[in-house]
């Protein structure tokens, strides 16, 4: 017999243990897992960084024993293929689990449903579905990435926190995403940064500086180190990519659309290069162009 409320209890806890991934596993999923017998909680896990275990692995890990006859609840399907680490639901029936309750269905190809069949066929019982909206608000860009084939776009209008010790919020939200995306007449007026100055910060985002005709100069702060700098253009100017590729930077072409780039075409490559949160802080112009191509999702201000 399973208990709701108690599934709920203790998905609930896999999401609060996921989500202190939010700065740090990009491009992978933000995934806790807790195994539990009944109403009592014997391990947890969630996944801390790309490259490390996973979240049932770190689970497995802390219980330090056999897991015959415990549930597993983790935040989306476990995973069935190697890639830097082992396929998490081997992992799972070698530790003898009874049951798998999962929030998200993987959407990454490798994965897909296969992880959910592979428990299934080795006699576990499989159920999915639990707490699934909150798991997908952890992972709009993750999940955008492979459904949609485009980041998760959220669009900073400008001045969205004032002045003052707000800027905070705005530092919080470059910290969680994959790349900072702004226009080359926003580095040409402001000679911004865009990186992530808090100190917890486990990582810096990549910054993507759209530059249709390559006019950002080598010496803009923006190219400089902590963090990586790609310049999307349309531009074959030889001379000028190189400047900039000899300073540090990538160059990328896309194609042209009238006013700049094909602003559709950007976010396919930018999800190709694994990018999940794109946080867009750019001038009028930019930002207008892409609240009318309807691909934000998100609004900052």
């Amino acid at each position: 017999m399973t208990d709701p409320a108690l599934d709920l209890r203790h998905m609930a806890r896999a999401l609060e243990l996921a989500e202190r991934g939010l700065l740090s596993t990009d491009p992978n999923p933000r995934v806790g897992c807790v195994l539990a017998d009944g109403a009592r909680v014997l391990a947890e896990g969630w996944h801390e960084r790309a490259g490390g275990p996973h979240a049932e692995a770190m689970a497995l890990a802390a219980l330090g024993g056999s897991a015959r006859g415990a549930t597993a609840y983790v935040t989306l399907e476990p995973c069935c293929h190697h890639g830097r680490t082992p396929p998490c639901a081997d992992a799972l029936v070698a530790a003898g689990v009874r049951r798998v309750v999962y929030a998200l269905r993987d959407p990454d190809p490798r994965v897909d449903g296969g992880g959910a069949a592979r428990l299934a066929a080795s006699g576990i019982a499989v159920a999915g579905g639990l707490m699934a909206p909150e798991a997908r608000a952890l992972n709009a860009g993750f999940l955008s990435r492979f459904e949609r084939r485009r980041p998760w776009v959220r669009v900073v209008l400008p001045a969205p926190f004032g002045s003052g010790g707000v800027d905070a919020g705005l530092q919080r939200l470059r910290a969680r995403c994959s790349a900072v995306l702004t226009g080359s007449g926003t580095v040409l007026a402001d000679d911004p940064r865009l990186d992530v100055g808090l100190e917890d910060a486990p990582r810096q985002p990549l910054r993507v500086v759209l530059d249709s005709r390559l006019r950002l100069s080598p010496r803009a702060r923006i190219v400089a180190p902590p963090g990586s700098l790609l310049v999307m253009t349309a531009s074959e100017d030889a001379g000028r990519r190189g400047a900039l590729e000899r300073a540090g930077a990538r160059v990328l072409a896309v194609p042209a659309a009238p006013g700049g780039l094909d602003l559709a075409a950007v976010m396919r490559r930018l999800a190709e290069l694994e990018v999940n949160e794109l946080q867009v802080e750019a001038g009028a112009t930019l930002t207008a162009a892409l609240l009318a191509s309807g691909l934000a999702d998100e609004r900052i201000g």
